[in-house]
């Protein structure tokens, strides 16, 4: 039966149907149906009720979090920061907890039968398989390990070098990993370094566009509408391009749309042109205050009881538990610190933003608008070192996600891979739009390239 199951992953049109039902499959039968009584029960409860038992809930496990970490909450994770990511089937590798004995087992006789796939050159299916035997347990560093050395055969170093290092996060002295990491270590290295020199040169070129450029204009102009489409998109705002464009020109609501949802255009709108008309031409440190100023733009139409101020409750995002109120003061001196260190301003600027973005996200330090706010530091960092922003679309949304998940387990790379490509994006779309024969932007949309920029700030429509 299980080496059916197996078989499954690569013959996804075999049926496989059970002639008996072992005792433990109907003991979690009975479980399920015990929680689906329970359920309904508790739908007979009132709701103070349950918003009680929740709150009750929600508190008892952020005291026993504090409680367990050795100094109450913990840091930011120790994070390598080379330009490298995987590049297929990554969904699978963040890591979303202990496989059961049976999904051990099954994984187990995935990377077997993934093995005899590679040794008979049946290459195909021995990918799938790998894939397969990682989906059922995504913490298998022996599965982790060989399905990096298939990558290195298939020339995927970068790939392989990323699970080389989720079996190093998931075992710091595994052998294995260590000698197949030292080996790819520098390959990666040298195609990050030769990536960041690709876009530099491509900064060049559009630097080189002349100011009065009517192209170039016209594309600022666009790109303004289009970003805070993207930005507020991204967290669920159901606004069309069209409408952002009406809210921002005659400064009227829509009728029938969501009088929140236009608000936080407003703020978005707001808090770009505090960046352009404050903080992108200034020279100096950020600071706490300046962050806290984004905010308060970001959130003072929606909710500006909250906006501009670090949040006094607990909050859960996803699998990660950001730090405990009481600290969040604290890791935000730290992040505006290690903003401002020799150690930050050596890095590239794509990979300072890109990192500054991730630990403002990590501290969450903002009831809501936290990433609105997160895209705008890292746009503003861009502005400072003359980059231009970037937008993370909308249809970019899982991958984003994704790979922000990715780096609350260990690895913050593929975030910066993620920020570096938004960056060659726009780069790329600024040099084709200002040719002779560019006619306009495309619009907002699925089937369009990613969302145009400008080649100094984040143009304002005045």
């Amino acid at each position: 039966g299980r080496m059916t199951l197996v078989a499954m992953a690569t013959e996804p049109e075999l049926q496989w149907v059970p002639l008996w039902v072992p005792l433990w499959v109907r003991v979690r039968w009975a479980a399920v149906l015990v929680l689906l009584l329970s359920s309904a029960v508790l739908l007979l409860l009132p709701l103070s009720a349950l918003q009680n038992q929740g709150q009750a809930l929600l508190g008892g496990i952020s005291f026993l979090a504090g409680r367990l970490s050795p100094g109450g909450v913990p840091g930011l994770p120790a994070q390598s920061t080379e330009l490298s990511v995987p590049s297929r089937g990554l969904e699978l590798l963040v890591l979303k907890g202990k496989a059961s004995p049976e999904v051990k087992w099954e994984a187990r006789a995935a990377l077997n039968q993934a093995l005899e796939m590679k040794r008979q050159g049946k290459r195909e299916k021995a990918h799938k398989l790998f894939l397969y035997a990682l989906k059922m347990d995504p913490d298998y560093v022996d599965a982790l390990n060989e399905f990096g050395i298939f990558s290195e055969e298939e020339k995927d170093i970068l790939q392989a070098d990323y699970l080389y290092s989720k079996a190093l996060t998931i075992s710091p002295h595994n052998e294995k990993a260590l000698s197949n990491r030292g080996r790819t270590l520098p390959l990666v290295e040298e195609i990050d370094q030769r990536y960041f020199s690709i876009i530099d040169s491509k900064v060049k070129k559009v630097m080189a566009i002349p100011k009065g450029n009517s192209a170039l204009r016209r594309v600022m102009e666009e790109s303004y509408y289009h970003h805070i489409y993207h930005t507020v998109a991204i967290e669920g705002n159901t606004l069309t391009l069209s409408e952002i464009r009406h809210i921002l020109e005659t400064r009227y609501a829509v009728p029938g749309k969501s009088l929140v949802e236009q608000n936080e255009v407003l703020g978005v709108d707001a808090a770009l042109k505090y960046v352009n008309a404050t903080l992108a031409s200034r020279i100096g440190s950020i600071t706490i205050a300046d962050i806290l100023e984004l905010h308060r733009r970001v959130l003072g139409y929606a909710d500006p009881v909250e906006a501009g101020r670090f949040r006094a409750t607990q909050v859960f995002v996803g699998h990660h538990v950001p730090p405990h109120p009481r600290d969040v003061e604290q890791q935000m001196r730290e992040l505006v610190q290690w903003l401002n260190s020799e150690d930050a301003l050596a890095l590239h600027p794509v990979e300072l933003a890109a990192l500054a973005h991730y630990k403002l996200v990590y501290i969450h330090p903002f009831v809501d608008g936290n990433g609105r706010t997160a895209r705008l530091l890292l746009n503003l960092i861009l502005l400072q070192a003359g980059y231009p922003p970037v937008t993370v679309r909308k249809e970019q949304r899982a991958e984003y996600y994704h790979v922000l998940e990715a780096a609350n387990e260990g690895d913050v790379r593929p975030f910066i891979r993620f920020v570096a490509k938004c960056t060659e994006t726009t780069l790329d779309a600024l040099l084709i739009a200002t040719t002779e024969h560019a006619v306009a932007l495309p619009e907002a949309g699925p089937a369009s390239a990613a969302c145009k920029h400008t080649k100094h700030t984040i143009p304002v429509k005045t």
